[in-house]
């Protein structure tokens, strides 16, 4: 699923597409799951003609700043992203093998063409993401109740401190929770807890107040390492957990050889290092 980081990546590519340009066609689907809250004919009259003006992120969503017009909200779900004609996708580890170069692409659920020629589309095969339209994307749900996000607004260490709380929950659920850490999911996750030498099951409550601090430096640096390469997975860090952590692979080792084990919390896959996470 994108992350922090992969939407982070999405943000850029629509700022570099769209950003003080004018929207001259607006192609939306028909599809009341993934427009919400709204219909496609609203979104598509409210895009035709505005000029972007600003784009935006918090946590795993993202937004276009439309002149004096609702803002257009867009979350990604679980496979989405943006493309752009002529350009290869962010891939992921659910991507296809083979890249679809067709235009427009395949499931794609809005479709912006621009007053330069430049076209910007978000696609999202299994209709899980999202498309909104907000007069006030801050002050409105969903971006309202979501907590802080890693990379714009790392809290204090007392913030954090007050934040986390001496709850009795899992930590590995703490972090997945949007409303405490927004675009924190699976594998940032994991590899947090990784890195912090924190066993996933241990709750919260049973942190030393140096282990606490150690995890929200470790997120920190994780969002801004893979932000600072635009999500390009081949470019983390080698000894990172990420490289090893996916399909519950038999005999998985991390970089320097030691097992990795496997386990759900919450209804999601952990991965993670007994010999190291306690």
């Amino acid at each position: 699923m994108p992350e922090l980081a992969e939407v982070e990546h999405g943000r850029r590519v629509a700022e570099r597409i769209a950003l003080g340009r004018t929207i001259v066609e607006a192609d939306v689907a028909d599809d009341d799951i993934v427009v919400q809250g709204t219909t496609w004919s609203e979104v598509r009259d409210v895009a035709m003609g505005a000029k972007v003006i600003g784009t935006g992120r918090h946590g795993k969503h993202l937004w276009l700043d439309l002149e004096g017009r609702p803002s257009l909200l867009m979350h990604f779900g679980m496979t989405g992203g943006f493309r752009t004609r002529g350009d290869d996708p962010l891939i992921l580890e659910n991507s296809p093998k083979e890249v679809d170069r067709a235009w427009p692409p395949r499931f794609t659920k809005i479709r912006l063409v621009f007053h330069d020629g430049g076209e910007l589309a978000m696609t999202n095969a299994r209709r899980l993401g999202r498309i909104r339209l907000r007069d006030d994307v801050r002050g409105s749900p969903p971006i309202s109740k979501l907590g802080y996000d890693p990379l714009l607004e790392l809290p204090s260490a007392a913030d954090w401190d007050r934040r986390i709380g001496r709850k009795k929950t899992v930590v590995k659920s703490l972090l997945l929770d949007q409303s405490f850490a927004a675009g924190v999911g699976n594998w940032i996750a994991d590899e947090a807890l990784y890195q912090a030498r924190i066993d996933p099951r241990t709750r919260i409550h049973e942190l030393t107040p140096q282990r606490r601090t150690r995890l929200r430096k470790v997120i920190h640096d994780i969002v801004a390492t893979a932000v600072a390469v635009d999500a390009r997975k081949d470019e983390f860090p080698e000894d990172w957990l990420f490289h090893q952590r996916w399909g519950r692979k038999k005999g998985a080792r991390t970089a320097d050889g030691r097992p990795i084990s496997f386990l759900d919390i919450g209804g999601r896959t952990t991965a993670w290092v007994p010999s190291r996470q306690k």
